[in-house]
């Protein structure tokens, strides 16, 4: 972890919201343990992000009804965050700011993405805003957070990844944890809100 002077929020930071979608959470369809920690989590750094006026952009899965991560398709995944049901929708108890830039992903039926950046408008709406570092939590550590912090570190952003505000899907026991030590490998820091929030 590191210090809050050198993470406190700043122009050319923005706060990226990886897929807190009500499905997600425990009792959706593919339901993530502690997720619902995790919206009260984001919810601070919500809060700190719409006070320094600072850009915030929000993954979603946005999936139609026949997608290939289906099982009845030949995926892994029971249907989840279908383009327009409930289940796709943020977590009711996420506070997001109405200039929240919303970017959905693995829209089309032929085709799946983890990374916020896959198929994705992402990287050129952060360039647009002048971005050059992202904080990033949201679910699950281990799918979607994981490909997002690489591919955001790929394309040259300094990342901090917020870990008091991601939970994993753990299908094999310490699939978290790795995926937390792959992208400290790629090149993320890890942060929470002690080092992040004001004092």
């Amino acid at each position: 972890m590191i210090k809050h002077s050198e993470v406190s929020p700043h122009s050319g930071d923005a706060l990226i919201i990886v897929d807190l979608q009500r499905d997600f959470l425990p009792g959706g369809a593919l339901g993530v343990a502690r997720g619902d920690a995790v919206v009260g989590a984001m919810n601070d750094y919500l809060t700190l992000f719409a006070t320094n006026h600072l850009p915030v952009f929000a993954t979603r899965d946005w999936h139609p009804s026949n997608h290939c991560s289906f099982v009845a398709q030949g995926g892994p995944w029971p249907p989840h965050c279908i383009a327009g049901s409930t289940g796709a929708a943020f977590a009711d108890a996420l506070r997001l700011p109405a200039n929240t830039k919303v970017v959905s992903k693995a829209t089309t039926a032929g085709r799946d993405a983890y990374s916020g950046f896959d198929g994705t408008d992402l990287q050129a709406l952060l360039q647009q805003a002048q971005v050059n570092r992202v904080f990033v939590g949201g679910l699950a550590t281990d799918y979607c957070v994981l490909q997002t912090v690489k591919d955001a570190c790929a394309l040259g952003f300094t990342v901090l990844l917020l870990h008091d505000a991601i939970a994993a899907v753990n299908a094999q026991a310490g699939d978290g944890d790795r995926a937390i030590e792959e992208m400290q490998a790629a090149g993320a820091t890890l942060t929470d809100r002690n080092a992040v929030l004001p004092s």
